[in-house]
């Protein structure tokens, strides 16, 4: 299945209509501190982020987007809650886009004067919808917050938008819960056309929440259903954005950075491959060119992945077979696999990026 949205624009990236899905974060940085946040900001870009979302908790913040968007080189969104003057400000200072929670932002009025001033710059609005801060109503009406009652709340708010003639929408339905956040996504889906930004929200810590973000963000992409996403985690911003890009990758939606096959081993492994493995990864995760590389311990399908990959090496007995494009370069010892690998891979993508510079 494949639930093609209508496509709108964040500062010069588009959102859905086909579009590649986006990777984005949030800084965990004081963004009334320019230069912390800038060089957050600097270390989200190298590792390909898309777009980054800022807190903006009060008028001090909010006044000081106008330097953070100088210094930005990708769209940055104004994270928005309680006080529609701060949503406000940070429209006049710049910013690429609104998230809005629906359920504290408060009333009616209040909205409409934000639409209005996003209109007048074309600036999109994210209608972020938590399980953890519904409106009142709509617990004591579904007892609960269900998935049911999250669609209720985004519903209603875009139409609230959609009365006003603004069209600038992109909606999220974010839980801790993955049966429920793919179920309100699931539902959303079939009844608007809007971009929509996928996460699990709360998440957990760096190893539970990639499995979690995994597993929910990896449904909802295989169905088609998803335009950008974050992937919420207790950690540093970077491995948000790492993790993004591989779930992309893993289900073919991306190309960025190297494809990694290793083995899981077993006894007939002859060299520490975990050790060389972790060591490749580490060192090469960053690289930008989409290559594949195998890390393999045996001669059981060590020598066939390694053929069908960029780069490989196929372990031996204290040793291994380093192959490039199907073909085996030379024998390595065992401790200088990981080296051996590593330069193999600089130099191939170093190569790449010169012939597409010369075309």
């Amino acid at each position: 299945m494949n639930i093609l949205s209508r496509q709108i624009k964040l500062g010069n990236l588009a959102l859905g209509g086909g579009a590649p899905v986006s990777v984005q974060s949030m800084c965990n940085t004081d963004t009334r501190d320019t230069a912390a946040t800038l060089a957050q900001i600097e270390r989200l870009t190298e590792v390909g982020c898309e777009i980054v979302r800022c807190a903006v908790p009060d008028m001090a913040a909010a006044e000081n987007l106008g330097a953070i968007v100088m210094g930005c080189p990708m769209p940055l969104v104004a994270d928005i809650h309680f006080d529609y003057k701060l949503a406000l400000t940070a429209v006049e200072q710049g910013v690429a886009g609104l998230r809005l929670n629906p359920g504290n932002i408060g009333a009616r009025w209040k909205v409409e004067e934000v639409v209005k001033a996003c209109a007048e710059r074309k600036v999109p609005i994210r209608i972020g919808v938590n399980g953890c801060s519904l409106e009142k109503e709509l617990l004591e009406k579904y007892g609960h917050p269900s998935a049911e009652a999250m669609v209720e709340s985004a519903l209603s708010h875009i139409r609230i938008l959609e009365g006003l003639n603004y069209q600038e929408i992109k909606v999220s339905l974010k839980a801790s819960d993955i049966r429920r956040t793919v179920k309100a996504y699931r539902l959303l889906a079939g009844q608007v056309d809007y971009p929509l930004h996928i996460g699990i929200t709360e998440a957990g810590t760096t190893w539970s929440g990639t499995i979690k973000s995994a597993v929910g963000l990896g449904t909802l992409l295989y169905e088609g259903i998803g335009d950008t996403l974050r992937v919420s985690l207790t950690g540093d911003p970077v491995e948000e954005v790492r993790v993004g890009f591989e779930i992309l990758k893993s289900l073919g939606l991306r190309e960025r950075g190297p494809i990694f096959v290793s083995c899981p081993t077993c006894g007939r492994c002859q060299v520490n491959l975990i050790e060389v493995a972790e060591e490749v990864e580490r060192r090469l995760q960053d690289l930008p060119l989409p290559i594949t590389i195998a890390v393999m311990g045996c001669v059981v399908n060590g020598p066939g992945e390694a053929k069908e990959a960029d780069l490989g090496i196929a372990g031996g007995k204290g040793q291994g077979l380093l192959f490039r494009n199907g073909e085996i370069l030379r024998k390595v010892p065992e401790n200088q696999l990981a080296d051996a690998l590593v330069a193999e891979a600089q130099a191939l993508v170093a190569a790449r990026q010169n012939a597409e510079a010369n075309r």
